[in-house]
């Protein structure tokens, strides 16, 4: 059991859920091979395992291939509009904090157009999770470039190339001040199951970015970071507690002045120069650096990269409106019949 009780109001035993209890009815319209179709499984799969009821929990999504995701699942939930889906989130959670709320975003619902919400949303620390797929180009307007494509993409509202920066949406979300941030992949299940329910036993905002492929216009963009013949290469699984070693152990991290600094085990340093991961670090800029690093210069880091506890934003305000009410009663009939009205004469 984590840090989540279950809503009040519930007697009876919690229902033994299998992973079909969470399907609904309704055709699964992505393209055949897209990548959300196993985020989707592992989801669902989880749901069956976690210790909720499938009405305390709500799924809320904006617009594009992603935001699909709450009519798939058999939970409450909210297809809102672009880019809005933390505010209706929001105040969901505010009206009523024991659900567990979800939002699905993409990198162009949840950075772009909703860029601004989703900001807010991270640094006020509402006890949700947000589940960022992220493919870099927008699929469901059939692939204009994102705010995550990289420089030089070639797409069809940039056909000379893309000269936007891209935007590292790990970055974002730490200096929007997200308590906990992590990366994990469409495909590996086991590891994203797992990092999801991490986030879900975390309380306040949740931030996990997902690589996803979009097959159709956008094929192979993290074929480097996913393939099983070079992620060991290409990747660095992060676990707190544990030496930040990639490449079957033979590479590893360290830190130079506050940067990253790839070395070889044996050849420019013995396993104790390799850095320490620390998930639960204060101190920030050692996940910040982690989180502006990528191939092929670096191997893309997958896992928590930062956990940290603050109280949540409907915490604190339950809290004040407690206390409010606890310091004056309200009297309706007193307010309207008070010094602070007027009548309206006249025909």
């Amino acid at each position: 059991m984590s840090d989540h009780d279950l809503p009040s109001g519930h007697d009876e035993p919690l229902p033994k859920y299998t992973k079909d209890d969470f399907a609904t009815d309704q055709d699964v319209r992505w393209c055949p091979g897209c990548g959300d179709y196993a985020i989707l499984a592992t989801v669902q799969k989880l749901m069956a395992e976690l210790p909720v009821r499938r009405e305390d929990h709500v799924f809320v999504s904006g617009i594009g291939c992603s935001s699909r995701f709450p009519y798939y699942m058999n939970t409450y939930g909210f297809h809102t509009i672009h880019g809005r889906a933390t505010a209706v989130a929001s105040g969901l959670k505010i009206t009523n904090p024991n659900l567990h709320v979800w939002i699905v975003t993409g990198d162009g619902d949840g950075l772009s157009i909703g860029g601004n919400h989703l900001m807010h949303l991270l640094r006020r620390n509402f006890d949700v999770t947000v589940l960022l797929f992220n493919n870099r180009i927008y699929g469901l307007t059939k692939g204009q470039y994102s705010p995550t494509s990289e420089l030089g993409k070639r797409t069809k509202s940039t056909p000379m190339g893309s000269i936007d920066y891209p935007l590292s949406p790990l970055a974002v979300a730490l200096g929007s001040g997200a308590s906990f941030v992590g990366r994990s992949y469409d495909v590996d299940g086991k590891h994203l199951s797992g990092l999801i329910r991490q986030a879900w036993e975390h309380k306040g905002t949740s931030f996990i970015e997902i690589y996803q492929n979009c097959n159709i216009f956008n094929d192979g963009a993290f074929t480097s970071v996913t393939e099983k013949a070079s992620k060991e290469a290409s990747q660095l699984r992060l676990e707190h507690g544990k030496k930040m070693l990639f490449d079957g152990g033979r590479k590893g991290i360290t830190f130079h002045e506050g940067r990253p600094v790839v070395i070889t085990v044996g050849v420019d340093g013995t396993e104790d120069d390799v850095a320490t991961h620390d998930a639960y670090d204060a101190d920030i800029s050692r996940a910040f650096a982690l989180a502006n690093v990528q191939v092929p210069e670096y191997p893309t880091p997958m896992g928590l990269l930062r956990a940290v506890v603050r109280p949540t934003y409907e915490s604190l305000l339950h809290a004040q409106i407690e206390e409010a009410q606890s310091k004056k009663k309200a009297d309706l009939h007193a307010i309207l019949h008070g010094g602070y009205t007027w009548k309206v004469e006249g025909n």
